[in-house]
Formats: structure tokens, sequence, C-alpha cells
């Protein structure tokens, strides 16, 4: 977006504020010249309280403030924050102040978390195929095979049908962490049945937390893409096994989860433009190339920014060789 050229409204006051102390700096000036040949200094005692009083009011109620308005705007404008720019402590006037209520309002959080879901494929399965007919569908397939004995091919039905129902009900709410893990482990078993014994999987508790972690809520499909991209941008690049580990840390206000592969690794430039990307809620990358890589970290980011706040997220740590951790970090709910 180019900038508009000539002076804002803003900048057109400040340079009249500037002109007027200008003034008063002028008429000081000659003040301390008259009371020095007249040899009267009160007059010049008071009106120098007064300019002090004047510079000092207008530095903290009105410099401090406009500048704290531009940072805010300033990484709102450059993606670092998103729902931060509706908490200005200043507004311009009423008018600034009522028109950044009514985006608030046309930009509602629920359209957003809408469109950053999964994309084509997902709203294919969320809104063409009725889940009903899915769900009956591989229960036939199920029962054909048990009839025939195939057991593998049972299992991997079973295991399909209730990967689809997780994934296309109720997407919106928020899960427990053990309701995330079950369907990782589905989604496992599922690229078990592709890659066999070159794909393990393992959790990781710190402490004796497992029980009592279990229960913390987590924006439903926060786990499965990142496995996923762990998966087809990591383990699937590499030769020999591919080790997938899920771990688990609750300190007392946040959850911290990271989802670590034994991959190919990203180059160190590459997780710089990630990790800047990560550091705001864009919907910018929903225009990119989803071949690329990264765009499930960055729609996983995005909602959780978009549901927790701008200090949540996604951090990525990753080297070439030796595999990538993706950490989550959200808040600790337990109710």
């Amino acid at each position: 977006m180019k900038d508009k050229k000539g002076l804002y409204l803003f900048d057109r006051i400040l340079v009249v504020l500037i002109s007027i102390m200008m003034i008063l700096l002028i008429t000081f000036l000659h003040l301390i010249v008259t009371a020095i040949s007249r040899g009267t200094y009160i007059f010049l005692l008071i009106y120098t309280v007064f300019i002090a009083g004047v510079l000092y009011f207008s530095y903290k109620w009105i410099y401090r403030p406009y500048k704290e308005s531009n940072k805010v705007l300033r990484l709102f404008h450059e993606g670092y924050i998103f729902k931060g720019v509706f908490d200005l402590r200043v507004h311009f006037n009423r008018e600034s102040f009522l028109a950044f209520q009514k985006f608030k309002e046309i930009i509602d959080t629920k359209e957003l978390i809408e469109g950053s879901k999964k994309h084509a494929e997902y709203l294919a399965l969320q809104n063409q195929i009725n889940p009903h007919f899915l769900y009956n569908t591989l229960e036939g397939i199920r029962s054909e095979a048990l009839i025939e004995g195939v057991d593998s091919i049972a299992n991997m039905t079973e295991t399909l049908a209730t990967f689809f129902r997780y994934t296309i009900s109720n997407v919106d709410k928020l899960v427990s962490l053990e309701d995330e893990i079950t369907n990782v482990e589905n989604y496992y078993k599922i690229q078990k049945f592709r890659f066999g014994e070159k794909l393990d999987f393992s959790i990781e508790f710190q402490d004796d937390q497992d029980k009592e972690v279990l229960k913390a809520k987590i924006p439903k499909l926060t786990l499965q893409p990142i496995f996923e991209n762990a998966i087809f941008h990591g383990v699937e690049r590499k030769m020999g096994k591919g080790l997938l580990t899920l771990k688990i840390l609750a300190t007392a206000k946040r959850l911290i989860i990271t989802i670590s592969d034994n991959g190919a690794g990203i180059e160190e430039e590459r997780v710089k433009r990630l990790n800047k990307k990560l550091r705001g809620a864009s919907l910018e990358y929903m225009k990119e190339d989803k071949n690329k890589g990264g765009i499930a970290l960055l729609n996983v980011n995005n909602r959780i920014k978009l549901i927790f706040g701008d200090e949540y997220g996604i951090y990525v740590y990753s080297k070439v060789g030796a595999g990538t951790d993706v950490e989550i970090t959200i808040p600790y709910i337990m109710n």
C-alpha cells in the first residue's frame, strides 16, 4: 500500500503547535532580556514556571499517548499484533474511537477464525460431504473387511472414520488436550499404514503432570496439522527412520507443547523468515502456495493469536539435517 503524499491531519496540528511553541519561546527570551535590563525577576519566574508546566503537560498528556498510539498502529501495519490495535489508550477523537469500535465489530473474530481454517479440502469435506454418509460408508467397508477376515483394512477404516468424525465436527470449540492427542494418535495410525516401520511416535510429559495436564483446554485441530507438516516436510524427505515426539510442559499460566521431528530440517534464513511471519496474526498466508510449506504453522498460529491474544502462538527451531522443533504456547486453561 502506497503512502499518501502530503501532510496528515496530525502532522498539520503538530506544525501549528510547534509554531505556537516557537512564539512562546521567542516571547520568553524577550522577557529574559527585559527582566535582566530592568532587574525585575518575579514575572520572569512566574512565566518560566508557566512555560515548564505547559511543556510537561504537553509531553505527558499529548506527546506520550501519541507515540504509544503510533507504535501500536505501526506494529499492526507490520503484522506483529492484531487484537491489540483495538486497545489504544487514547484515541484522536470520539469519532476515531467509534470508528475503531465499528471496525472491531465488522472484523469479527469468529469470521477470521472461519477464514483461517483448513482451506479448500477441509471446506469441501465440511460443506459438501454429508458426515453421516461418510461414517456409514466407512462402517460398511469395515464390516465387509471383518467378514472377509482382513483385519488391517478394518482397523484402518475404523481409525479413518474416527479421525474424520473429529476433524469435521464442532471445529470452533476448545477441546481437552487429551482429545487432541487422541486425534494425533489416530492420524499417526493412518500414516503408519503408509510408512510402516519408518515412522515412530512418542509422547513426553514434564514430571508427573500427565493426568492433570490432559484436562487442559486447547483449540481443536491445533496439533494434527503440525504433525502433518512434520511428516510431509520433514520425515518424508529424510533417509532412515522418522521420529516424531510430542512434549508437554505446563507452567502456572502457560501450556507449552513442542512437536519435534528428526527430519530434513529447515535452512536458517528460511526459519528466520518463518518466525517473522509467526510473530503476528495475518491472513496473508491464504494467498500463498501451500506446496511451499509452512502454511499449516501459519494457520494454527493465526487461530491461536485470534483466540488468546498476540503474546501466544508458535515459534520454530530447526537445523538442516537435525530436524525441527515447533513450540506452541497457549494459556493454561483447565475449565
